[in-house]
């Protein structure tokens, strides 16, 4: 009896290494491939915020360049224009790998929208680009459905890590966004792994991310716990309603 318990453990424990050494070695290679695209894309931002500041006629042709964008999408990039939500419906709803593709076109687009004063938020950007990244490794790997879901989710927190120099706060992101306020422990590992590793990368590349001072910390008590609880609430109810709104709108 003792013995097959013994087998029982060190089987358990050769399966926790496998599974550690084998997600370790990917998140390595979504952490590395993130955090260079991410550095290019950032480069990219520098150049192109640098140039339209110094030639700041070229806002003028702005809806063009809204035009060029939109018909790039509509020509080479369907299968890709719904962006974030499409990484959401393959974790949920496993399918089809995501096109390559989504990182050179969001990389394209959101570059493109800077240059002629359009705005254009980084986060889509860095999550599209490290789900792509990530997803081509599926096939490589072998991965299944739930396999697929860990290393999208390790994509998302690379990419988003490295972009904004946040390891810790792409880790929780990847989690939780694309998890609707459910933590899937599973990929906590990987998750954390890639970021790290991505946020190296990045910083490898010579990166200098943007540091935002805050002047004023108020000191821990009562009255501004009750604030932060009231905030929360604010901000879910606001997030509620602002995705209602847009799902009304595309159904009308």
């Amino acid at each position: 009896m003792k013995n097959l318990l013994k087998i029982k453990s060190i089987t358990e424990q050769l399966s926790v290494l496998r599974f550690s050494t084998k997600w370790l070695f990917i998140c390595l290679i979504v952490g590395i491939l993130s955090g260079s695209a991410s550095a290019i894309f950032l480069f990219s931002l520098e150049w192109a915020t640098n140039w339209r500041e110094s030639h700041i006629w070229i806002i003028l042709f702005l809806p063009i360049a809204g035009l060029i964008i939109g018909l790039t999408y509509h020509y080479l990039g369907q299968s890709v224009s719904k962006g974030n939500n499409l990484l959401l419906d393959e974790i949920h709803e496993p399918k089809n790998i995501i096109p390559f593709k989504m990182l050179p076109l969001v990389l394209f687009s959101t570059i493109t929208t800077h240059l002629f004063g359009g705005s254009s938020g980084r986060e889509g950007t860095a999550v599209q680009m490290g789900g792509a990244i990530a997803d081509q490794l599926t096939k490589v790997f072998k991965l299944i459905p739930e396999e697929r879901k860990i290393l999208l989710i390790a994509g998302i927190s690379a990419g988003f890590a490295s972009i904004f120099g946040t390891p810790i706060a792409g880790t929780i992101f990847a989690l939780e966004v694309f998890m609707i306020g459910k933590i899937s422990y599973e990929a906590l590992l990987p998750s954390l792994f890639s970021a790290i590793i991505a946020d190296y990368v990045c910083h490898l590349w010579s990166i200098q991310h943007t540091h935002y001072s805050i002047p004023f910390i108020p000191k821990l008590s009562p009255i501004y716990f009750l604030y932060a609880i009231l905030a929360g609430i604010i901000f879910g109810l606001t997030s509620i309603l602002f995705t209602k709104a847009t799902n009304f709108w595309d159904n009308l």
